[in-house]
This record gives C-alpha cells, structure tokens and sequence, in this order.
C-alpha cells in the first residue's frame, strides 16, 4: 500500500519500524518474483555449483562401517570368484580408445543399393577381374508416411433357384460410420497426447499430403475414441488402487470457459503405481483423473476404495484422507529441499546451503538401494539414513531459535518439521520411497501437452485428455510402443467382452505386439 506524506507518523521510532517493514516486505517480493521467473524460464533440474563448498563432495564424506546390501541379480549376471583380479585397469592419458562403431537396429527394413565398377577389366593390363571382397557402409534414411485407402469389397452371391442373396457381413469399425480406422486413430491420438502435436498441427500436416481433414472431424474421432477406450482406463485405475502404496499429485490445466471471454484453472490429478524400485512384481501403471477444480472432494472420491500408502505432497486436499486411518500419509523430501534450494538460489544462503548438503546424504543413500527388496532397503535406512535423520533434526531445531519467526528460512524449517512424521516414514518402510518424483515425472507429459495446447476446450476435452494420457502413460512405464498397442486394441474392442476387459491391460497385450511385430518384419 503507497502512503503518502501527509500519513508517514511523525515519531521516528515508529517511522523506523514502518521503513523496516517496508524493507522486509521489498525483500520477500523480491524472493516470491526470483522464485517465480526461474520456474517458469529457468531449469528444471535443482542443481548448485558443488565447487564454491567441497563438503559437498558425497564421496568425500566418511561413511558407517555397515556392510552395503547387494540388490537381488540374476544368475547370469552373479561375477566370477576373481572378478576382482579381473577388473580392468585405468587406461593412462596416452591410450586412447577407439570408439565402437554405430549400429543400426537389426529389424530395420534395409534397401541394397549395389555399385558395380564401371568396368571389370583391369585398367593396368586388360585382364578380367575377380571378386576379392566388399565394403559395406549403411546411412540411415527417413520415407514420409503416407495415407491408404482400404476398400473392403463384400461380393453378393444369388441363388437361381430361390433367389437367396447371400453376402459377407460388413467388417466392424471403430467408429461406427467413421471413416478412421484403427491404425489412424492410434495415430492421430499418439500425435496428440504422445507427441503432443494440437490437432490443427495435425490438421496441416495431412493438408500436405493431400487430404483435407478438418479439425473438428479430428476432434470428434479423439472424443469417441476415448469414450470407447474408458473401460480400459477404468480397468487400469483399478489395478493402481489395488497397490498397497501409490504416488500422487495434479497439475492446473487451463479450460475454455464459455461465456466469461477467458479461461477457467482445471485439474488433472495422477495417480502412479510403481514398485519397481522396491523390487516389485507387479506392472506399473498411471491413472490420470480430471476435475474442473481443485476441490478436496476430488482425490477423496478418486481414492475412495484405496487402502494404503498415498505418497504426495503437502496440499491440504490431501488431509482429510489420512483422518480415518485406512490411507497413510508419506511426505517428499524433494519439496523439502526444494524450499532451502529457492533460498540458496535467490541469497546463496549459507544456512540453506548445510541443509541441502544434509538432505544430499539420504539421497546418496537411496542411490545404492535403488531396486533392493522392501525388507533390505529398511535395514539400510535404519542403520544409515537414520542417524542422518536425527542430525538433521537436531541442526533444524538449533538453526531455527537462530534466524528471525518471520524470515523465509524460518518458514522453510517449520516446512520440514512440521510434517517430519510423514517425512520419516520412509526409513521404517522399505516400500515407500524418499520422495514424490514417481508422480512428478508423470505430470511432466502434461506440462509439455499444456505448453503447445495453451487450454483444452471444454470439461469434456479434460476428461478425454485423461483416458488417454493414462493409456500411453502405462505403455511408457511398461516399455509399450504406445502407438501399436491403441491400435491392437481400437480393432477388437468393440467385440470384446467386457467382464474381461483386464485382458486388453498394457502389459496382457505386450506378447501378442511382440509377436505380430516379429511377423510383420
């Protein structure tokens, strides 16, 4: 608020504390707008210039006397008892390696293209010449796809005698009396939300081979599609709630809002299942959901039938969750030192910088548990993490009677310490993990989506954007070429039964792809 002359006091004591105010106030706006600018243009990743302090150096840092767990391996992969007295040694400064050569993949299609000498008379004596051998170098080419048309031709047979007419039924569409089939639906919704190209991008590139699709008609097959494929999308939000721990988090979309000349803030909530690095057996999967606010009655409606461990970050619509006991909070790391990192970033803070420092040690820890079964991860934390743990506790207590209540260091201490239960879970749990990344890297694909689609265009247009962001979004986590997999599944769909619907799962259909790709090549 400006003040003018007339309202400054005229004690200075209280026109000192005025000025102080106003400083601290300057100060926090400054920091609020740094923070801001470098998360919307700066980098991503939180990393600092460990040469200005070498306590950073990890590998520097002395280590407990505890014998490190080996990860589960398999057989063929278990070294040879003189493994050690194999290892190779360093190569010196004047041996240089040669570089291996760069390979194609095998299942490729390859285009021979032979060239002859021009003569096979020897150009010395005139003799004929025999074949000695050949140099083959391959150079990688890219062939436009193109567009086809398939005409399905039904014959019709008549009988002479009692003029039966007899013909083959029509063959099935995805969309009835649509003209896409499979193939270019899969394609027009990888485009879409794989590679995250709008639909009037979409609309130009098929103008230049040709054909003109508008893009309301492009639209209209997204929005049945995903109508057709939300059994599926509901059978893979099962078998994430059906986890005993899963990840969450949501990210604003912004909407059309009809009527009002501007856009509206949606959600779109993600909900991962990922055991992998516990060593888990079961196939990850992500579900995204879409609300038109974020309401607190939205992740308690989508988690209405989980019984477990929700790892997530700190917002308040989470909390009503954990009141009755059957979901149990675990808290991210990563937010917290996100809120040292802003503070080193915008004052090189000294104080911020030891407790990214601290936070860095449990990290290395999780480094080299990473993959190692649920009940070998505790044992580590408990023995290594733990101590750490209670160190840094004690430094966070004893740094906050130093800095001022109101300063943005305080505020980052109370951050870790009020929700140091949920923070510390980890180290009990070998299934939870020290952070909320797992969600993270899933709402990265709809940062990218936002930024080329500025908004979607209704509450309809988020909900379809969710079915199939958590279709390709499973085929991702699961090594499933995205693309391949909608179109097995937009052919057979509409004939499947639908009490048997977990049959069209990513991972259910991945031998059957394996299988028609080793054909097709």
């Amino acid at each position: 608020m400006a003040f003018s002359i007339d309202q400054l006091p005229e004690d200075p004591e209280a026109l000192k504390q005025l000025l102080i105010g106003r400083e601290a106030l300057i100060t926090r706006l400054i920091e609020e707008i740094t923070r801001l600018r470098r998360w919307r243009y700066g980098r991503s990743a939180e990393k600092i210039d460990e040469s200005i302090n070498p306590q950073l150096w990890l590998h520097d840092l002395p280590k407990p006397a505890v014998p490190k767990p080996e990860p589960a391996i398999e057989h063929s992969q278990v070294p040879s008892e003189d493994s050690t007295a194999q290892a190779p040694q360093p190569v010196s400064g004047a041996t240089r390696e040669r570089r291996t050569p760069r390979s194609l993949p095998a299942d490729l299609p390859r285009r021979t293209v032979v060239h002859p000498p021009r003569s096979c008379q020897c150009p010395e004596c005139g003799s004929a010449m025999r074949r000695l051998g050949e140099d083959i170098s391959e150079m990688l080419d890219y062939i436009p796809g193109h567009f086809e048309v398939v005409r399905h031709v039904r014959p019709k047979l008549s009988c002479a005698k009692c003029s039966k007419v007899v013909q083959h039924a029509a063959p099935a569409r995805p969309i009835e009396r649509a003209l896409p089939t499979a193939g270019l639906l899969a394609h027009v919704l990888v485009g879409k939300y794989a590679d995250h190209c709008p639909l009037y991008r979409q609309q130009g590139i098929y103008r230049r081979a040709g054909l003109e699709l508008e893009r309301a008609t492009l639209a209209s097959w997204v929005g049945e599609a995903s109508d057709l494929l939300d059994p599926v999308v509901s059978a893979v939000g099962r078998h994430v709630l059906a986890a005993q721990k899963i990840h969450g988090d949501d990210t604003p979309v912004p909407v059309l809002d009809p009527g009002r000349g501007r856009t509206k803030t949606g959600r779109l909530w993600v909900y991962v299942r990922d055991d992998r690095p516990a060593a888990g057996p079961g196939p990850p999967a992500v579900w995204y959901r879409y609300s038109p606010d974020r309401k607190a009655e939205h992740p308690r409606g989508h988690l209405h039938t989980f019984r477990g461990i929700l790892q997530a970050d700190a917002y308040s619509g989470f909390t009503p969750l954990y009141a009755d006991g059957r979901i149990l909070e675990a808290a991210c790391w990563a937010h917290a030192r996100r809120k040292h990192y802003d503070l080193y970033v915008a004052d090189r803070s000294p104080i911020a910088l030891e407790a990214m420092r601290r936070i860095g040690l449990l990290y290395a820890i999780e480094r080299e548990i990473r993959g190692c079964a649920p009940e070998v991860r505790a044992a580590v934390r408990q023995q290594r993490s733990a101590p750490v743990l209670d160190a840094l506790r004690t430094w966070l207590n004893a740094t906050l009677l130093s800095v001022s209540a109101k300063s943005p260091l305080a505020a980052a201490i109370h951050y870790t310490l009020v929700r140091w239960t949920a923070l510390t879970r980890f180290c009990d749990d070998g299934r939870i993990e020290i952070d909320n990344n797992t969600a993270e890297r899933a709402i990265r694909p709809l940062v990218l989506g936002r930024r080329n689609f500025l908004f979607a265009g209704s509450d309809a247009g988020g909900e379809r954007a969710a079915n199939i962001y958590s279709l390709i979004g499973t085929c991702l986590l699961n090594r499933i070429d995205p693309s391949a997999y909608l179109r097995h599944v937009l052919e057979c769909i509409g004939e499947h039964p639908i009490n048997r619907i977990e049959e069209l799962l990513p991972w259910q259909i991945a031998p059957k792809l394996i299988t028609s790709q080793r054909q097709a090549a």
